[in-house]
Order: C-alpha cells, then sequence, then structure tokens
C-alpha cells in the first residue's frame, strides 16, 4: 500500500463521525475512564501547544478505549472574554460572531487531527444554556452566603478596564495584557473562598500522588496559612487628639510573636482607613498625601521591590513595655494581607531592616545566636536565645513564642490567631462579553436576585464596542426592568462574571445525560459514575487560578448537595511549553508553526508522532524541522512494510522454541514495546521512550523473514501506535486484522524465558572477550569455555585463580 496522509485520514475521519466511534457509552457497568484537558479560548486557530495539549489527552482517550474502558473525552470551548471584544474593536465584528465562527474553525482543526472528542458533548460557555445554569448556581451560592458584594480597593487594568482577581495579578501585570495594574475603589462580587481555606489546603494531601508536586506546592503557598499573634496598638494621649478621638487603636498581626520586645516603629498600608481618614481631613501635608497616592497607584509586586514611607508624626504604645512606637506608612505593608499593619523589628527582619536604615529609625535587638556574634549591619533572622526581654530571656525563640502567645491571652492583650494569604475572590467585571450576574438593584429593596424561572439572564446583541467603559451600563434599554421582590422599575446588574467561573465547572456539564441536557446541568447519575477526572492534561501556569477555583466550586457543589466528592480530579499531567528557537512560539517573535500547514504537508498522523516523541510531556519541547521529516519517514516505512504481513483475524500462534535467534529477538523486542507501553500510561507517561521501544522493534523485525512473526509484530506494534497514529493503524488494522487487534494485548512471557546466558571474560579484571552459555550451566563447564574463548591472553601464563560471577562474569588472574 502506498502512504497518501491526505486521503488516508480524510476516509478514517469520516468513518470515526459516521460511526459514533467516540461516544460513550450508557453502559454504566462497565469500568470508566473521564479523559480531559483543559478545554481552549477559541481565539481562532490552534497553536501547537494547542495541539501537545490535545494528542496527549487523546492517546490517553484511545489507549483506554483498548482496554474495553467505557471512556468519555470530551471537548468545549472557555469562549466568553476580553478577547473577543478587543478583536471587535479591532475589525468591526461582533464578539459572539466572532466567537462562534472561530470555534466551528478550530472544531474543524481538532477532527482534521483526529482527535477522539465525544461530538455529542460539545459545549461553549457563552451558550445561553450555560449561562441559565451558571445563573442559578450563582444564585444558590449567594442563598448560601457564599457571594457577597462589597467596595474595596481592587486591581484595576486601565488598559481593558476591567478588574483584576489577585490571581489574575501576575508580577504586577494584568494577567492577560501585561499592563501594570493600578487600585481602585468600586463595588465588587466576591466569592467566600476563604470560608473553604483550610479545607482547599488540607485536601491537597488526597491528591499527593496523582498531582505534581510542584502544583500542590504552589496551591499550599498561594493559600498561604499562617499561625501568629493578633494585637492592637493604642494610641498615645496627642495622637488621639490629632485623630480627633475617631480611632483609638489598630490591631496589627504578626507570625514571630518572639520578636515583640524588638519592636522599633509601626506601619500601616497606604490604604488603611486611619491613613485614608488622616487624608480626608486635611491632617497631612500635600507632599506627604501625593507619596502615599502614588504608593497607592504601584502594583504590589513593585512595592515590594524598593522601599519607601513617610512618616504619620502618630506615636502608639507598646503593649509589654509602654514605649512610644513612631507610626510610619509603608509601601511594603499591603492591604491583602493581615490588618494592613505591621509592627516592625528590623534588628530580626530583613525589610523592616532595610526600612529602617532608610530612614534612621531605631533598631532593638532581642535575640542573640548561641554562637558568635550579632552583626549590627545585618538582620538576625535565625533562631536563637531571647535577651532584652524581660521575663523570657534566655529562652530559645522558637520555643519562646508559645509562651508569649499565652502571655498575651492571659492578660487580654491579644490572641492566637490564624490568617491566610488568601482572599475572597472578587468575580465582578466590567465589560460585555461574560455571563451577566443574575441580580438587579432596587430602591426599595436593594440588592435583590433574579428569579431562576427568568433565567437566563441573556446578553444584549445590539451593542457598541467602544473599548472605554462597559457597554452594557450604556445599552438604551437592557438594565431597565423590574425588581422580581416587588415589581417596581430596577437596573439590572450591569457587571459580568470572570471567566473564570465558567472553567470552574465546565468539566461536571460534561456529565449530563444527553435526554437531559437542556433540562439540567448534569445527571447526578451520571456525574456518580464519571467523576473524577480520571486523567486531566493542561499547562501548569493553571496552577493556581483554574485549577484552585475548580476545586473551590467541587466543595460548594457538594455543600450545596449537587455531588457527594471533595475533589475533581484524580489525576494532573502538566504538559510543557513547545518551543522553537529556544522561545516560546508567539507571532510577535515570528517563530510560530502553522498546524494547518505541517497537517497539510505530513498528514496529521506525523504532527501527532513528533509532539509525543520529541520529548517526555512535562518537559519543553523544542520544535525540530528534520525530526518532523523523521516523524514522517518512519510512518511511511511503517505502512510500507506491511507488504511483508498477511491478513489474519487471529494473532498468529507461534512455536517459539523452534524460532531461529533473530526471529526470537525480534519477538522479545515487540513484547518488551508492548510492556513499555501498558507502563507509560498507567505510570510514567513518557511516550517518547513507547515509541522507541516500538521503532527498536521494527528494526528487529527487519532483521528476519519469519511472515508469522511480521504479522504478529503488526498485530501488536499497530495497536501500540494507534494512540499515537490512529489514521495509519486503522487502516493497517481494517486491511489486515478486521481492526480485531484494536483491543488489550497480552504480554506472552514466553518470550522472555531466556535460553543461553552471555558472560564476560576477563583477564586479571581486564575485559577480554564474551561467551554465550546455556542456561544452568555448570561453573567448571563456564571455566572451560572461558579458558577457551581467553586462549590468546592465556599462552605462557599461569591460571592462579577462577571466579565465576552467576550470570555476568567469569575473572581469570594469571600470572607469568
Amino acid at each position: 500500500m502506498e502512504y497518501n496522509p491526505k486521503d488516508l485520514e480524510k476516509k478514517w475521519q469520516n468513518f470515526w463521525k459516521e460511526n459514533r466511534s467516540f461516544e460513550p457509552s450508557e453502559d454504566f457497568s462497565k469500568e470508566k475512564k473521564y479523559i480531559l484537558s483543559m478545554f481552549p479560548f477559541p481565539s481562532g486557530r490552534l497553536h501547537m501547544g494547542h495541539v501537545r495539549n490535545y494528542t496527549l489527552s487523546d492517546a490517553f482517550a484511545r489507549y483506554y478505549r483498548q482496554q474495553n474502558f467505557n471512556v468519555l473525552h470530551p471537548i468545549g470551548f472557555d469562549s466568553f472574554g476580553m478577547p473577543a471584544e478587543n478583536a471587535a474593536i479591532k475589525n468591526g465584528s461582533h464578539p459572539k460572531s466572532w466567537t462562534y465562527e472561530n470555534i466551528e474553525y478550530m472544531k474543524n482543526e481538532f477532527y482534521s487531527l483526529g482527535f477522539s472528542f465525544s461530538r455529542e458533548r460539545e459545549l461553549a460557555t457563552s451558550d445561553e444554556l450555560y449561562t441559565k445554569f451558571e445563573q442559578a448556581f450563582i444564585i444558590d451560592m449567594y442563598e448560601k452566603g457564599l457571594l457577597y458584594r462589597k467596595k474595596g480597593l481592587l486591581n484595576w487594568c486601565p488598559h481593558d478596564l476591567t478588574v483584576l482577581a489577585n490571581e489574575q495579578v501576575v508580577e504586577g501585570c494584568c494577567w492577560r495584557c501585561d499592563t501594570p495594574i493600578v487600585k481602585k475603589d468600586m463595588n465588587q462580587y466576591y466569592f467566600k473562598i476563604t470560608q473553604y481555606g483550610d479545607e482547599l489546603l488540607d485536601d491537597l494531601k488526597k491528591l499527593e500522588g496523582g498531582w505534581p508536586k510542584q502544583v500542590l506546592t504552589m496551591q499550599e503557598n498561594w493559600i498561604g496559612k499562617s499561625n501568629g499573634l493578633e494585637f492592637n496598638l493604642f494610641f498615645e494621649q496627642d495622637s488621639l487628639s490629632k485623630l480627633k478621638n475617631s480611632f483609638e487603636s489598630f490591631d496589627v498581626f504578626t507570625t514571630r510573636p518572639d520578636t515583640i520586645y524588638g519592636v522599633s516603629y509601626a506601619a500601616l498600608a497606604p490604604e488603611h482607613e486611619i491613613v485614608k481618614y488622616m487624608i480626608e481631613n486635611a491632617l497631612l501635608d500635600s507632599q506627604t498625601i501625593a507619596a502615599i497616592n502614588s504608593m497607592k497607584n504601584t502594583s504590589s509586586i513593585e512595592r515590594q521591590k524598593e522601599k519607601s514611607g513617610v512618616p504619620l508624626y502618630l506615636d502608639v504604645l507598646h503593649p509589654l513595655t509602654g514605649k512610644k512606637i513612631p507610626v510610619w506608612v509603608a509601601n511594603f505593608v499591603l492591604m491583602d494581607y493581615g490588618s494592613g499593619a505591621v509592627m516592625a523589628v528590623p534588628a530580626h527582619d530583613e525589610r523592616d531592616f532595610d526600612f529602617a536604615k532608610k530612614y534612621d529609625l531605631p533598631i532593638y535587638a532581642v535575640i542573640a545566636p548561641y554562637e558568635g556574634q550579632l552583626n549590627p549591619d545585618a538582620a538576625f533572622t535565625e533562631a536563637g536565645k531571647l535577651f532584652n526581654s524581660e521575663n523570657f530571656d534566655g529562652m530559645n525563640s522558637k520555643e519562646s513564642q508559645v509562651h508569649i502567645i499565652e502571655y498575651f491571652e492571659t492578660r487580654n492583650l491579644g490572641k492566637k490567631t490564624t490568617n491566610y494569604k488568601l482572599k475572597d475572590w472578587g468575580v465582578s467585571r466590567q465589560r460585555y462579553w461574560g455571563a451577566p450576574i443574575p441580580f438587579v438593584h432596587c430602591d426599595e429593596c436593594g440588592l435583590v436576585m433574579e428569579k431562576k424561572e427568568n433565567l437566563p439572564i441573556a446578553l444584549p446583541e445590539d451593542i457598541e464596542i467602544t473599548g472605554e467603559g462597559n457597554p452594557l451600563e450604556k445599552h438604551p434599554t437592557w438594565k431597565y426592568c423590574k425588581c422580581p421582590a416587588c415589581a417596581n422599575e430596577a437596573i439590572r446588574e450591569t457587571d459580568t462574571m470572570d471567566t473564570f467561573v465558567e472553567s470552574s465547572w465546565y468539566f461536571l456539564r460534561f456529565c449530563a445525560s444527553k435526554e437531559n441536557w437542556e433540562k439540567e446541568a448534569f445527571s447526578s447519575q451520571q456525574i456518580r459514575y464519571w467523576m473524577g477526572v480520571d486523567h486531566y492534561i493542561g499547562g501548569i501556569e493553571h496552577a493556581i487560578l483554574h485549577l484552585l477555583y475548580a476545586r473551590f466550586f467541587t466543595k460548594v457543589f457538594r455543600d450545596l448537595g449537587y455531588l457527594n466528592f471533595d475533589e475533581p480530579f484524580d489525576k494532573l499531567l502538566t504538559q510543557g511549553m513547545v518551543l522553537k528557537d529556544g522561545a516560546k512560539m508567539s507571532k510577535s517573535k515570528g517563530n510560530t508553526v502553522d498546524p494547518d500547514a505541517l497537517i497539510e504537508k505530513y498528514g496529521a498522523d506525523t504532527a501527532r508522532l513528533f509532539i509525543l516523541f520529541a520529548a517526555p510531556p512535562t518537559q519543553e519541547l523544542e520544535w525540530n524541522d528534520s525530526a518532523v521529516e523523521g516523524a514522517y519517514k518512519f510512518i511511511k516505512r511503517f505502512y510500507d512494510r506491511t507488504s511483508r504481513i498477511y491478513k489474519t483475524d487471529t494473532l498468529p500462534v507461534i512455536e517459539h522454541a523452534l524460532l531461529s535467534k533473530e526471529e526470537k529477538f525480534a519477538r522479545v523486542k515487540v513484547y518488551e514495546a508492548l510492556v513499555r507501553a501498558n507502563d507509560v500510561y498507567k505510570e510514567k507517561y513518557t511516550f517518547n521512550t513507547m515509541i522507541a521501544g516500538v521503532m527498536e522493534a521494527m528494526n528487529a523485525l527487519n532483521l528476519q523473514t519469519d511472515a508469522d512473526i511480521w504479522t504478529e509484530g503488526y498485530w501488536i506494534l499497530s495497536a501500540i501506535m494507534e494512540p499515537v497514529i490512529p489514521h495509519v493503524c486503522w487502516d493497517v488494522s481494517k486491511e489486515y486484522f478486521s481492526l480485531k487487534n484494536l483491543s488489550a494485548q497480552k504480554v506472552l512471557e514466553e518470550v522472555f524465558v531466556v535460553e543461553s546466558l552471555k558472560f564476560g571474560v576477563s583477564i586479571n579484571g581486564k575485559s577480554r572477550t564474551e561467551i554465550e552459555v546455556a542456561v544452568g550451566e555448570s561453573n567448571e563447564n563456564i571455566i572451560a569455555l572461558a579458558k577457551e574463548s581467553a586462549a590468546k591472553w592465556l599462552e605462557g601464563m599461569t591460571i592462579v585463580k577462577e571466579i565465576v560471577v552467576p550470570g555476568k562474569l567469569v575473572n581469570l588472574v594469571i600470572k607469568a
């Protein structure tokens, strides 16, 4: 047969579609596998990162179908979001038409690559049906007290003109457009994710072994649980008067109560309510106010780099010594953690030390090293022995923390407290192309939930997107409605939801029955059967954002009674990026590879083979044009050599003992490849080694001519390679094996039975030759064969010692 990838691949793609080859069965008695790749945003065209992601998931899906599992392998589109609005501005198109045209194009690309997705469970998160179910969930979460609205300082992207969650700020910039963020005071809806902080942290233990350690660590650090001491610092009398008795104190949190006697100043965040009060009441000069406003408009990441601050000319009293402590505003203090106020101990904290040195503030050491002296030019941050700490002098600093907290609690000065870096998830976005938040604002009733029977609250299509502000806010009619509670005139909420809301439950939506697809978000029967996701595949860049939110939604849905499990994803595979010329592929760098052009030239199977063979999936993959050519040539040889096999509906029966050495070796290599394949899917995911094993087997088959062994080899190797190069393997299997071999293959242990062993022969420890002896041969005969083989090195020599290392080596010790 001549290899023509274009015709061959189209033939099998049509066959799979017409025969519903990849639709999951409704037979729930079968063992299942739910294989899912993180769904894409419909940007218009696939890139090679997409190809790698979905080739990996497709290999898993196809393998488990062969093993007779009931496989759910769906695809959807994360189709709301700012890029659609940006495209509308740039191209004069509507976000909806732009989005759905892209979806159709990308779906065709998916199927041209032979991906075995279920066609009957496709979804787009911008579908009104998806929005309907999601809005109902939002109402349930509001009733449960898990969604609330409040005013606060928010991360604002001045380019996209929208709010960002903390998790969406990367190194001080918008995660999507890289614009530096600023802080803006405005109303926002929040999910109470902090209510699940402990469970999100504790349940990471359940994911050990199934998730990469790096991802678990990233989530643990993001949640950022820490225990410490919380107490109030009270203003002294003059400061109280200056503040007109509006504040008597502020609270601080510290994880280092052992350093309490070393406090030399206190610092407030620029956004702290006391600072705000002083600005509003003209208690600070214009220069100080300008400095504070500059800090506010600097991203939290930038604020951690160069330390800066201004004095407030206020003093608080040390809770134990009663000494005055000056109060400053410092850029490194954030409202996001603790109370937005800190006690500063420059002698034992590097950040506090740098600030104190810069502004010539006092430094009080209270912990000494057990060996050596304190360095006055650096903060001492290790454990040591307390001094200048009154009753706690001489204690180990670590051990003293418990006693100092106890001392505060018994005197009602403070309390032991747990803090989290994790903050409630702000989900309001001031944009059009997102799911509307299902609330109305009524002058009589306040904030009111929409009635579920009125859902979905769909987006109006007659909008104008200019890039300035929220089109929903400007729409002439859409926002005007009746209050669901009192029927008076009301205003619909014009904020839409963060798109991470949609991706936090889409994996559950695939568990809807076909019959009830439009009636329910997911079926309780299907949820019980399919969840959790057995293999979830995507980029490590989603370690905090998407994966944390999906875990949170799963726990919320459990508590709302929708499901009965704690975690959504059993095993997580984070694939590496695809690089070219050492850099991540991007249009701006001009180093992209168009999958469509690759398929046109070489075929989809070549693209798939290269992607899986070039590097282990968790590592970065460097694009290599010659390796792509090599993949194509291998497939062509694999297809051409079918001339050496014959048609059969059963695996050939071969008498192994009667075979020649080369024939036995070929069978060993074929079955070694099979063993390796099973290990790859169940444990290692190193597809490159599996493919290398197949190539070795092909080379070994080529060293012999027996048609039975060639046919057996192709029966097994085409089954192994079907998840990688499915079009070719289905074609070979249909032509020669009536598709009977695309099933679980049994390893024949007989081929691994060793009849002879090779021994190295050394003279005085130096390797000289090699012998082959029958299994079970006596040491006497092994030594005799060794002497015969090494005769030329033994002439004129006396053998003083003969050593046999079983199964490995003969060493002859000689002298002249």
